[in-house]
């Protein structure tokens, strides 16, 4: 579990964004770039099983193998051993507050802000037209998506982001599968 102002390479941890099945994911800012992002960390208890390793490994293969306006993109992979961090308020990385070193997994993607479209739905019924060209963004992003051989598996509600401008991006590829 990372903190406000921990960092991790370049990028100082400013909130956690949430978590699931796989780990969490922060909102950090990228410091040599100077743009915030989020970074989706392998949680350490999947860190020594292959198994999730190699699902994490195709999640970042498959948006590296992405380029669309309607699925969240991926910057890069980080492979940090955590006593390498950079822990807040702690001068060294070896202070006795650091928890024990570990392998850290981290991907770092583009900060979709707005809204989820569990969270949209949840609000209230949506307007035909909206509901239509939400539907159409996802279409779009899951045909490149499918285009170049990549199935999501995971699309739900949670899993897309509708911008404050009324932009969609389809996210999560952590169950996606490339069809032979």
């Amino acid at each position: 579990v990372l903190h406000r102002g921990d960092h991790v390479g370049a990028y100082q941890v400013i909130e956690c964004l949430g978590a699931g099945g796989m780990g969490e994911v922060y909102r950090a800012h990228d410091s040599r770039l100077a743009r915030d992002v989020a970074i989706k960390i392998l949680s350490r208890a999947f860190t020594t099983d292959r198994e999730r390793l190699a699902r994490f490994e195709r999640e970042a293969r498959a948006l590296a193998a992405l380029n669309h306006p309607n699925i969240g993109a991926i910057y890069g992979v980080e492979e940090v051993d955590s006593s390498t961090l950079q822990y807040a308020g702690s001068p060294t990385s070896s202070s006795a507050t650091s928890p024990a070193p570990h392998p850290i997994t981290a991907l770092v993607l583009e900060l979709v802000e707005g809204e989820t479209l569990a969270e949209r739905i949840a609000r209230g019924p949506i307007a035909v037209e909206e509901a239509l060209e939400i539907a159409k963004h996802i279409c779009d992003a899951l045909e490149a998506a499918h285009e170049k051989g990549i199935i999501h598996r995971d699309l739900k509600p949670a899993n897309v982001k509708v911008t404050r401008d009324g932009k969609v991006k389809v996210l999560d590829f952590g169950l996606a599968k490339a069809l032979s």
